[in-house]
């Protein structure tokens, strides 16, 4: 008969050395899940996954549901943060601390124009336009945006480097560029190779263009408060294709473009399919640029613009040309010059109108004879809108007498089809 000498060791026989313990015991946990205990162990099982992983699993969430999952933990945080691709900032101290750059690596698109502008302390009123928003200082009297409401124009161009080195595949950036305190003197834009002073040196190697340089893939690009200097800084985006310009907007700022900017743009960037002028000045010169150079170019819009007499005449150029869309005109072009210099825009399509005064019957009657080809003609809240407005389109002979009034919020008249023979 076998026997014990005392008290067996039961530690000995029955406990398992350290990591086969440690295994058994999250095995155990794992087991005990799957019949529906809860895990009150306090174990972070998510950290027995890769970051490819949890990449995949947070992918699936709604976007607008992931901003909670960057509250778990710095891992999670730092992840989300890898996430992100477009953003809207509103501290300009944000990207010059560089925390941008190192919470969101992947940005693609970027929005920095409420960032441009100080907010001011306590203001409850909001002022609202098409292309920009701002609240409104106690001190503001003659402009909703002030000078010393902007940023500087050192932090301006600190944050865009910075912004241009940790975000090399941006894509689509919007912003408010500074006035500089230099006087454009016209003596750099002569020639794009030529010889620079220190001045004007100084004035092209801004933020932009190291936005230009580094950030190759720009595709996108929303500019406010632009001046030929801006044109000539963004005119090394060589993959530019969407392009907005906004130079002036009465009340809240008021900035110059003229030919020599828009040559110079054309020149740099061959590769633009749309392009918007807001506020712009400009005449024939710098319109007949555009479309010599930028071969590409489908969409153009002009927003309330400055420009001079004759501007139309240009517009013959542009070869590819599918949509012309006027906004908010008060004048089209009261001199276009004689009907046999004005030309043809072949490709167009589209001729839209909105908020336009149209009463100026020389100026329509230029406007059709170059967009004779147009397939669809809109008209939308235009003054002066009449039957002879109406009877000037006659020499659109492609197009089809319909005219079709929308019952809603605003009125807008639709002519499009085949012209077939019917005066209006």
């Amino acid at each position: 008969m076998l026997g014990f000498k005392g008290k067996p060791n039961w530690a000995k026989i029955w406990v398992a050395p350290t990591p086969l313990k440690h295994g058994g015991f999250k095995m155990h946990i794992r087991a005990s899940e799957e019949d529906g205990e809860p895990n009150k162990t306090g174990l972070d099982l998510f950290s027995l996954l890769s970051d490819e992983l949890l990449v995949r699993i947070l992918t699936k969430i709604p976007s607008n549901n992931q901003n909670p999952c960057s509250l778990v933990c710095k891992r999670w945080l730092k992840i989300h943060g890898q996430l992100v691709s477009h953003i809207k900032i509103h501290d300009w101290a944000f990207i010059e601390s560089g925390r941008l750059i190192s919470r969101f690596p992947n940005l693609t698109d970027v929005d920095l124009v409420p960032a441009c502008i100080k907010t001011p302390r306590n203001s409850g009123i909001l002022i609202t336009h098409d292309l920009i928003k701002t609240h409104l200082s106690s001190e503001s009297t003659e402009r909703f945006i002030r000078r010393e409401d902007q940023i500087s124009a050192e932090s301006l161009d600190r944050g865009l480097e910075i912004l241009s080195q940790g975000c090399p595949n941006l894509r689509k950036l919007s912003l408010i560029d500074i006035q500089r305190s230099f006087e454009d003197s016209g003596r750099s834009f002569s020639t794009i190779d030529s010889k620079l002073s220190e001045q004007n040196q100084s004035a092209i190697d801004t933020g932009l263009s190291k936005i230009a340089s580094h950030c190759s893939m720009l595709q996108e690009l929303e500019l406010h408060q632009c001046s030929d200097w801006s044109l000539r800084a963004i005119s090394a985006c060589r993959n530019l294709q969407i392009l907005r310009l906004i130079g002036f907007i009465d009340g809240f700022y008021d900035s110059a473009i003229s030919d020599i900017g828009l040559t110079i743009l054309a020149h740099g960037c061959k590769r633009l399919v749309r392009l918007e002028l807001s506020g712009c000045e400009g005449s024939y010169d710098g319109i007949c640029a555009i479309g010599k150079c930028c071969f590409m170019l489908e969409e153009l819009t002009i927003c309330d613009h400055k420009m001079d007499e004759g501007w139309i005449a240009g517009l013959s150029f542009c070869s590819n040309l599918k949509t012309l869309r006027l906004v908010g005109c008060k004048r089209i072009d009261p001199n276009p010059g004689p009907t046999e210099h004005l030309g043809f825009c072949s490709a167009l399509e589209t001729l839209q109108l909105q908020h336009c005064n149209v009463r100026d019957k020389q100026s329509m009657s230029a406007l059709f004879h170059v967009c004779g080809a147009v397939r669809e003609l809109v008209f939308q809240d235009c003054w002066g809108l009449d039957n002879e407005a109406f009877a000037l389109s006659s020499s659109c002979r492609q197009m089809k007498f319909n005219v079709k009034e929308e019952l809603d919020h605003t009125a807008s008249y639709k002519i499009q089809g085949e012209w077939q023979g019917c005066l209006l």
